[in-house]
């Protein structure tokens, strides 16, 4: 699910939700599941679906042999896929009527999370960023990531923490690392924050 190249430091904004995945801290390991589409509506008479993309990887439905459907991630044989207009066509094995296709609305088209693509370096999955604690570069803990917004400009990490929320944009002069392994995103906070 999202933009090919994301600035260093910054969440790959797709494919980065999982089924139930909160989002809420303290840092925790990697979901089972990454959303990759979400069902729109039926398309035509042989049960496919449209689906919403919601992965910088679009052709990564090419290669698919199994998806997993809800927050359950119910297995499901893909027998085809197509691209078009911005969205995917799915054709998902014992789904053969408009009908049955119509019921799958709404639901999530999830791999499991060690099918991710890889990212370049300085590129992370939104799962991956979520949940970490957040400190200062002299090391004043400032709470946890618990959310992130896509502006357009750069991504702005949302952190909860004993002094309330602060918005911290993801860019190179603030966030001076992440550090997956401990479970930490160091920042230099700009004046004012």
């Amino acid at each position: 699910m999202t933009p090919p190249q994301a600035p260093a430091n910054t969440p790959s904004p797709k494919e980065g939700g999982a089924a139930g995945e909160t989002g809420s801290p303290p840092f925790s390991s990697a979901p089972r599941y990454l959303a990759v589409a979400r069902i729109l509506t039926s398309f035509g008479v042989h049960g496919e679906v449209r689906a919403e993309i919601l992965t910088d990887f679009p052709q990564r439905f090419a290669g698919l042999q199994t998806v997993y459907l809800g927050e359950e991630g119910q297995p499901c044989p893909l027998e085809s896929s197509r691209l078009q207009r911005g969205q995917v066509i799915l054709k998902l094995q014992g789904i053969d009527t408009p009908e049955q296709a119509a019921k799958l609305r709404g639901q999530l088209v999830l791999v499991p999370v060690e099918e991710a693509m890889a990212l370049p370096e300085g590129q992370y999955y939104l799962y991956q960023i979520i949940g970490l604690a957040v400190e200062t570069t002299a090391g004043e803990p400032l709470g946890h990531v618990t959310d992130v917004l896509f502006t357009g400009a750069n991504d702005v990490y949302v952190v909860r923490g004993e002094r309330g929320e602060l918005l911290v944009p993801a860019i190179e002069e603030v966030v001076k690392q992440v550090d997956l392994e401990h479970g930490r995103l160091v920042i230099e906070p700009l004046q004012g924050m």
